[in-house]
């Protein structure tokens, strides 16, 4: 392939949009599309996007959150991370915020890894993952509710992190994603 391997925007004529479905955290949306020589529906979720950081210490240790996630009725190890959901905020500015209310830490250093599409097939979720660094406490802890409230914290190796991620005893996307992109960085490639 002698071309950018690289998504392709596409932009079919959209007949109607309707909110299927108003959340409180998002909706879901049902579209009706022209696509070829005909119509299609989808729904989605219509999402706010959101961010995910990769926080490594001086001592190349990874820092990951356990908490309960309903849907799969699992305690997940995670990256932090959270919502766009601040009017006028930019990713980065997110990425800061989420570290200090879920973690109680800030970062010296951030670097922008990537930015993936959580899944495409049924949300138009965008997630922006950064490199945190410089690592140090935050002078007023956050007060956490729900299942914040019993989020556990792990200092990991980067390198057992990737590991536990290949063999199959972690399955969170986002913190696959994170943490392959974060190993791939720090290996200088």
């Amino acid at each position: 392939m002698t071309e950018i391997l690289q998504d392709e925007r596409f932009e079919p004529h959209v007949l109607t949009s309707d909110l299927a479905y108003e959340g409180a955290v998002w909706d879901v949306r049902s579209d009706r599309v022209r696509y070829g020589d005909g119509e299609i529906v989808r729904q989605y979720v219509d999402h706010t996007g959101a961010v995910a950081i990769v926080a490594i210490d001086d001592d190349d240790r990874v820092l990951l959150i356990q908490q309960y996630r309903h849907p799969i009725r699992h305690r997940d190890w995670e990256l932090p991370a959270g919502l766009l959901d601040v009017e006028g905020e930019d990713p980065l500015g997110a990425a800061q915020r989420e570290l200090a209310e879920e973690t109680d830490l800030e970062a010296a250093h951030w670097e922008p890894l990537l930015s993936t599409f959580a899944t495409p097939g049924g949300s138009n979720e965008i997630v922006h993952f950064f490199l945190a660094t410089g690592l140090s406490a935050i002078a007023d802890p956050h007060a956490r509710e729900d299942e914040e409230a019993d989020i556990r914290l792990e200092r990991v190796p980067l390198t057992d992190a990737v590991t536990a991620v290949l063999e199959g005893r972690m399955h969170n996307a986002l913190l696959a994603i994170g943490l392959l992109a974060a190993e791939r960085r720090r290996a200088g490639e």
